[in-house]
């Protein structure tokens, strides 16, 4: 059986990030491609932001936080394997992730500070991008650490690959956002006593006052006072991250549906990838409906008129949707030249244990294909 080309990437590269938009499985497939590394030898660490229980209750855990959990030998078992590397899992907290951020990197005499502030808290959990910069943070963190022979990460679902790419640029504009200094100038050079200056700096600092209160005011000079320091750091960070997304050991692998939605996302996503000179691997187009085996159509043909006539009207059903699925990927193909197309089959039950999970393992990396 033909290896796939996850199957060289998964034995060299060093960090493999799964994109795509949400519900296409890219949880999954960034378990299943850790968990072959691990059987294959590499220790592999898999990062994970879906907050449900699936993947860890598939992997043998009973829950995933933000530290790395190593997953038990025993959770193999049903596969009749051993691993000849570790496992790990974790599942990305973004909240504690940034308050981490800030821990490490703030002054000591400013972290309380930061981490009490309200519009701290709105960036640490509702900024537009601050989940994609953060979980691009972690990933940078990790491999710095360099205690894993792979790092796959499983990143926040978007439907624009710009979301995902220009995240560490929103973010860091929003620190460092030349007209909030422009109207905080007067409580920034004045700290504490900067709102006595608020009073006294003309029509718009007043109209602020007016509609968000002083004490909101007060609050957003401390927030901008604090970061203010810490701007170039952020910075030197983004640069790292995004050298990390660039160098050759880093690998993406684009999942997708069969679905025409999704196949659009896909295809720009890809573009943007490849603009970005970044590397794609491979393209996994999930849940794919197979051609119904011609054993089916046997089969249908000993019973009896009424059950055969039924049987047959579902097996035209699923040939139709398979014909879909294949004339999708053929316009991916086209769109997307030189970069190989893997097919993972829809299986019958969504993947919520071991053995669901390594099958399809195996399907990416070529063990077993589609017709």
């Amino acid at each position: 059986m033909s290896k796939t080309a996850l199957a060289p990437a998964l034995a060299s590269k060093r960090v493999l990030i799964c994109v795509g938009s949400g519900g296409v499985g890219k949880t999954t497939a960034a378990a299943a491609l850790a968990l072959r590394a691990s059987v294959d030898g590499r220790s592999s660490l898999v990062c994970t932001i879906d907050p449900a229980k699936r993947l860890a209750n598939s992997m043998g855990l009973t829950g995933l936080g933000n530290t790395e959990t190593r997953v038990p030998a025993t959770a193999l078992e049903p596969l009749g394997i051993q691993a000849r590397a570790p496992l790990y899992a974790m599942m990305l907290d973004m909240k504690q992730t940034w308050d981490d951020l800030i821990t490490r990197v703030a002054p000591p005499d400013q972290r309380e500070r930061i981490l009490a502030n309200r519009f701290y808290q709105s960036l640490s959990t509702a900024l537009a991008g601050s989940q994609e910069y953060i979980s691009m943070e972690k990933l940078w963190e990790l491999r710095r650490r360099d205690a894993h022979d792979l790092i796959v990460l499983d990143t926040p679902p978007t439907a624009h690959a710009l979301d995902f790419l220009d995240a560490p640029n929103r973010v860091l504009d929003f620190l460092d956002n030349e007209a909030a200094k422009w109207l905080l100038a007067p409580a920034l050079k004045a700290g504490k006593f900067g709102m006595s200056l608020f009073n006294r700096s003309g029509y718009v600092m007043r109209a602020l006052a007016k509609f968000t209160g002083t004490e909101m005011l007060q609050e957003l000079s401390n927030f901008m006072l604090a970061l203010s320091s810490m701007n170039e750091g952020f910075r030197e960070r983004a640069r790292g991250v995004r050298k990390l997304m660039e160098d050759p050991s880093t690998g993406f692998v684009l999942v997708t549906s069969p679905h025409p939605e999704r196949m659009d996302e896909a295809i720009h996503f890809h573009n943007v990838l490849k603009q970005h000179r970044m590397e794609v691997v491979a393209l996994v187009v999930n849940r794919v409906h197979p051609l119904p085996q011609e054993a089916l159509w046997a089969d249908a043909g000993t019973l009896t008129p009424t059950r055969r006539a039924k049987v047959e009207e579902t097996l035209r059903e699923l040939q139709v949707l398979a014909e879909q699925d294949a004339a999708g990927i053929a316009q991916l193909e086209a769109a997307c030249p030189g970069v190989p197309i893997i097919r993972v089959p829809r299986f019958e039950l969504d993947v919520h244990d071991i053995t669901a999970l390594w099958r399809t393992g195996r399907y990416m990396l070529g063990d077993d294909t589609l017709g």
